[in-house]
């Protein structure tokens, strides 16, 4: 055990370490990004377990909405002339 009394574990390459309190700091930033967990009654009551859970589907919602808008991007392009001031505008934020 560390001298905080804290166990710490070896990463995956083995070269460092990561104590309990720096895996419960990375879980509490994450809890505080998630908005499903940021609007319950009791936020900092979520587990560990749940708010790795609500990351997971949280990227996997955020993934099918870049799909989504990806999609209609690409229909909306090709229902207008290349060449039109729209198109501009949209390559331009692309």
């Amino acid at each position: 055990m560390s001298s905080s009394g804290r166990r710490s574990r070896q990463s995956s390459s083995g070269s460092s370490r990561i104590s309990d309190d720096q895996i419960i700091d990375l879980v509490s930033k994450l809890h505080q990004l998630l908005p499903e967990i940021r609007t319950t009654r009791r936020p900092n009551k979520a587990s560990a377990n749940k708010v790795l859970q609500e990351t997971c589907n949280y990227i996997r919602d955020l993934h099918k909405e870049v799909d989504n808008l990806s999609e209609r991007l690409s229909q909306l392009l090709s229902t207008i002339d290349a060449n039109s001031p729209e198109a501009a505008i949209i390559r331009s934020l692309i």
